[in-house]
């Protein structure tokens, strides 16, 4: 359950950013972005308990909300902040002007929280709002303007690489996922404080985003909170996915969905993508691809020849996002069911091919915490050539094969990673799993193929006794 006081969590190397810019003696414009729900105006919130603060926030877009709603919303924002009369106004110079009037002295905080929709439909807003900053903000020495979006692309191409603001961002924030350890910090700070397996279950549903995560009820075991949240037809995240897509792609919500849909089976090639969706390639779609990694839901990799260690040219596009995978995979093939009650007295967990679901969802856990794993074989990052998801085409040569998370380093010594997510200790049949994935892999003379285990729940007398496997990780160590 979400509430107002939960104790802050992580983000300790983006708050001494933020508060270096409290020891400069000029005034600081500051942009920072991330996917919906990562915790931006959190992070603001938390840097600026205790000193003069003002946000403004864009309204979401939907049918009626034009360029002069945004400038109604602002002024009787600005209004109640200051106690300024009701303002009137269809011009933003005159709001910037009436907002520089009550920040012109002293520490002062400002922050235009979702600037993409604020600034929707008025093709002069950024503009104004940099002649506000040159002509009148900035002459605070100890203002802070603080520029905050979800639409990472569009902060990019029009604040980020616009020459009018060249020379006038301060700080670039970019907020990603929790890391695990914060994950499991916050989960303990919201009383869920069951076994490894429960955290995992639940946080392969949210991943690292922190409002996800903030959902839980820790009277409830992990299945019996998922099950409320996206098996019940009020639950929260049963409509997630729609808010995602309408809120923050607008009118192209519809070809992000295709990419991302297509994606959650599995990770693509670029041609595979616009194969799949059946979407003529071209620059646009590489501008689709792009946005979609800039707000956090795809990843983008390559894959490397183990001969040479050097990166193929073609790219690899994964689904980075936790939540989306699993409303695809299992969410929205299910609808109809959950919206009539369908699994209201079910147990999600005995659903069919739940667990290779659930599977697919720690894999993409682990790879986002991929770090972890590096540490835990003391390979330091100047040792690593590549690492990712390993994909061996098939040919006239080899055999197709996937390798949950390979490591390549500069000896010629690949760590073959097998992710298991299992409720029971692993058993000794899993070892053939991993020879004969090797045995399929194309390796070079002088490689070496060092296999590792990467599980949750432990392994078996008899297959820790085998001694086949270089290090069994145990990830569920990461959350103690």
């Amino acid at each position: 359950m979400i509430t107002d006081n939960i104790k802050f969590i992580g983000r300790e190397a983006e708050l001494l950013v933020l508060q270096d810019l409290l020891k400069k003696k000029t005034a600081s414009m500051v942009v920072i972005k991330g996917r919906r729900r990562i915790g931006k105006t959190r992070l603001i919130e938390e840097f600026s308990q205790g000193k003069p603060f003002l946000r403004f926030a864009g309204l979401a877009p939907s049918e009626g909300v034009t360029a002069q709603s945004q400038r109604d919303e602002f002024a009787g924002s600005l209004a109640r902040q200051t106690g300024l009369p009701d303002i009137k106004t269809d011009d933003w110079s005159t709001l910037f002007t009436l907002l520089a009037e009550k920040v012109k002295s002293g520490r002062q905080i400002i922050l235009f929280d979702e600037i993409t929709w604020m600034a929707d439909d008025d093709a002069t807003f950024l503009s104004k709002l940099k002649n506000a900053w040159e002509l009148l903000y900035q002459k605070n020495p100890q203002l802070i303007l603080i520029l905050c979006g979800s639409i990472s692309a569009w902060i990019e191409k029009n604040i980020l690489s616009n020459t009018g603001y060249f020379g006038r961002i301060s700080k670039k924030i970019t907020l990603r996922e929790l890391s695990l350890m914060h994950c499991n910090q916050l989960l303990s700070v919201l009383g869920f404080r069951r076994s490894s397996y429960e955290k995992f279950l639940y946080l392969s549903l949210t991943g690292g985003i922190p409002w996800y995560i903030e959902l839980i009820n820790s009277a409830l075991s992990a299945a019996d909170n998922i099950k409320s949240l996206c098996f019940d037809s009020d639950g929260i995240l049963v409509d997630e996915h729609r808010y995602i897509f309408h809120d923050l792609f607008s009118n192209r919500s519809e070809i992000y969905e295709k990419i991302t849909r297509l994606l959650s089976s599995k990770t693509l090639e670029y041609q595979e993508i616009a194969d799949g969706i059946h979407y003529k390639s071209s620059g646009l779609l590489s501008d689709y691809l792009n946005e979609l990694i800039e707000a956090g839901y795809i990843s983008r990799s390559f894959s490397w020849e183990i001969k040479t260690g050097k990166e193929r040219k073609i790219s690899l596009y994964r689904l980075s996002d936790n939540y989306l995978r699993f409303y695809y995979k299992y969410i929205q093939p299910k609808l109809n069911l959950i919206h009539k009650g369908q699994y209201r007295s079910a147990s999600i967990t005995s659903l069919p091919s739940w667990n290779s679901i659930v599977g697919f969802q720690f894999e993409s856990l682990v790879l986002n915490n991929r770090e972890l794993i590096q540490k835990k074989l003391r390979l330091l990052p100047e040792e690593i050539v590549a690492d990712d998801i390993y994909y061996q085409r098939k040919n006239k040569k080899q055999a197709g094969c996937q390798i949950d998370y390979l490591i390549q380093t500069r000896v010629n010594t690949l760590f073959v990673c097998e992710i298991k997510f299992s409720q029971h200790e692993l058993k000794v049949p899993v070892i053939q799993e991993v020879k004969d994935k090797i045995k399929k892999l194309s390796i070079p003379r002088n490689f070496v193929c060092i296999p590792v285990l990467i599980h949750v729940n432990g392994v078996s007398e008899e297959l820790a006794d085998a001694n086949y496997f270089f290090e069994c990780i145990n990830f569920s160590e990461f959350l103690t």
